[in-house]
């Protein structure tokens, strides 16, 4: 077993697992109903994660694109300049003021992004101290046709982000990605080699992708990378243009199910515990019997 080199098997070596600030938390998935009234989105949003903090939650997941109708028309003028903030940004701050006040994390879902001549599907991390931690803009675009199901292509108004997005909060390491993001599990394995705890996905899979591969993609993202993986739609609307299919869940790190729910608006509240992931590593050591002889995870931005 010397001899397959498990320790080459990441490139740059994978990050040893760091101490988190906290090993046990609850975490609030806000399921939210969406408008085409920005200002009633994010009230709403607003009340939401009050809620989710006065239950216990230290950490809140919003949905992707909760303060704005899920649509190419729509993304162009709902977009916010996040740099500029303030009245620039209304969601953004909202979720700034947020956190400070209620001395919580928020990974902020999404909102359509505007900087310069560029719209990105982009979400917010937001510290206890109110103090924006990171930004990830969407990598990998939703551009998919299956005839007679769905098509949609979001790169026909969005830009495409360009870094993977990590960051240390008050609740562990968190990694981030937006829905379509899930699919690529490179991304994820990524995450899990920079020493994240837990892997965020604010998502709106459809009504055709969604009963097939929702649940699948979390559990494996999960399971692959011995980890917790956490995900948050919006709530299904019958009459929106497109349908989202709900179902936010969290995931632990053996690719067990521990919190979901249906499409209807609601609260998730769920205990995450990081000492599951040692434990589970422990239990299935595969950090430790990958073949860094046969192949490689190269981080090319690490």
């Amino acid at each position: 077993a010397s001899a397959y080199k498990p320790e080459e098997a990441r490139v740059p070596p994978a990050l040893p697992l760091p101490p988190s600030p906290i090993s046990k938390f609850k975490i609030a998935l806000c399921q939210l109903s969406v408008t085409a009234d920005k200002e009633r989105n994010i009230k709403h949003a607003r009340r939401a994660i009050e809620e989710a903090a006065e239950k216990g939650a230290k950490l809140v997941l919003l949905p992707e694109i909760w303060n704005s109708p899920y649509s190419n028309d729509s993304f162009p003028v709902y977009a916010e300049d996040i740099d500029a903030g303030g009245d620039a940004s209304p969601s953004s701050s909202m979720l700034s003021e947020a956190a400070r006040t209620l001395q919580i994390t928020i990974v902020g879902g999404s909102i359509p992004e505007r900087s310069g001549n560029h719209l990105y599907n982009t979400c917010c991390i937001f510290g206890a101290d109110g103090k924006l931690k990171a930004k990830h803009r969407k990598i990998h675009l939703f551009d998919i046709d299956i005839p007679g199901k769905i098509t949609f292509k979001e790169s026909k108004t969005l830009t495409a982000g360009q870094t993977p997005t990590i960051v240390d909060t008050d609740v562990g390491r968190i990694g981030v990605g937006i829905c379509y993001d899930i699919r690529f599990q490179e991304l994820a394995m990524l995450y899990g080699a920079r020493g994240a705890h837990l892997i965020c996905y604010p998502g709106a899979f459809n009504m055709t992708t969604g009963p097939l591969h929702w649940e699948l993609l979390q559990r494996a993202r999960a399971a692959d990378n011995q980890l917790f993986v956490a995900t948050c739609s919006p709530a299904r609307d019958a009459s929106a243009g497109y349908i989202a299919w709900g179902h936010s869940t969290l995931v632990g790190p053996f690719g067990e199910v521990i919190a979901t729910t249906e499409h209807e608006e609601t609260m998730l509240i769920a205990e995450i515990d990081y000492s599951l992931i040692e434990l589970r590593r422990a239990n299935l050591p595969i950090q430790k019997q990958r073949r860094g002889d046969l192949y490689q995870l190269v981080d090319v931005q690490r």
